[in-house]
C-alpha cells in the first residue's frame, strides 16, 4: 500500500520516549476562585442566631427591609433596615444599627442608637447615642450617654432626676417642732407659790361669806 505525502513514522515518538501531556479540564469544574467569606460576618451571624435561640433577641429588621406599623417586643429588637410607625417595650432594649433608620416615636426601657431616628425617644432606664447617631426629635431619659459625633436636633429632659430632686426639696427633712408656751419672769410661779395663791383665794371667799352673814343678821 502506497501512501502519498509525509511519512507517518516521523510523527510518531520513539518507543523509549515519554511525553507528558496536560490533563484536560473537566467541563463541570470551576477554575475561578471562590469568594472568601468574612470571619466577622460569620461571627455576627452566629452571635445573632444564638441570641435569638436563647431569647435575648426578640426581633431583627435586616438591611434592605422596611416594616410599617406598631412594633412591640419583650427582650431586644435590632434594626438595621427601615422601621416606620411606633416602637414600644416596657422592659426591652432597642438597638438601631449604623445603617438603620427608625421613623417612629419610641418608648422603651433602654435604647442604643447608632443610626437615624426621626421621632421622640422615651427611655425609662438609659439612652445611649453613638458617634454615628442622628436623632431628630425630643429625648427623655434618666441617664444619657452621648458620644462625640452624635447629632441631636431637639430637646433633652431628665424627667426622673428632676422629679426626684423636686420631691426631696418639697418634702421636709424633719417634722416641725411645736413651739412651747413661753413664760415671762413676772408671771412665772413656783409650785409652792401657786399652791399658796390657791389657798389665799379660798380664804378670801370664806371671809366674804362671813361678812355677808353678819350683815344679814
Amino acid at each position: 500500500m502506497i501512501r502519498m505525502g509525509r511519512s507517518s513514522r516521523a510523527d510518531q515518538p520513539d518507543a523509549g520516549t515519554y511525553t507528558e501531556q496536560p490533563a484536560p479540564t473537566a467541563p463541570y469544574m470551576n477554575t475561578t476562585d471562590a469568594p472568601s467569606v468574612s470571619s466577622r460576618a460569620i461571627s455576627e451571624s452566629d452571635s445573632m442566631a444564638r441570641d435569638i435561640k436563647e431569647g435575648r433577641l426578640s426581633g431583627f429588621v435586616g438591611h434592605g427591609t422596611t416594616l410599617t406599623g406598631e412594633t412591640e417586643f419583650q427582650a431586644m429588637l435590632r434594626v438595621d433596615g427601615h422601621l416606620i410607625g411606633t416602637v414600644s417595650s416596657a422592659t426591652g432594649t432597642l438597638i438601631v444599627g449604623t445603617n438603620g433608620q427608625v421613623d417612629a416615636n419610641i418608648a422603651v426601657a433602654a435604647a442604643m442608637i447608632n443610626g437615624t431616628v426621626n421621632g421622640d425617644i422615651l427611655a425609662t432606664e438609659k439612652l445611649q447615642l453613638g458617634r454615628t447617631a442622628r436623632v431628630i426629635g425630643n429625648i427623655q431619659a434618666p441617664r444619657l450617654v452621648m458620644e462625640e459625633g452624635a447629632v441631636l436636633e431637639g430637646s433633652c429632659a431628665m424627667l426622673k432626676a428632676r422629679e426626684s430632686i423636686e420631691k426631696s426639696v418639697a418634702a421636709p427633712a424633719y417634722e416641725p417642732v411645736q413651739a412651747e408656751p413661753s413664760y415671762s419672769a413676772d408671771t412665772a410661779q413656783s409650785p409652792d407659790e401657786a399652791t399658796a395663791s390657791l389657798f389665799a383665794g379660798e380664804s378670801d371667799e370664806a371671809d366674804e361669806d362671813e361678812t355677808a352673814g353678819s350683815a344679814t343678821a
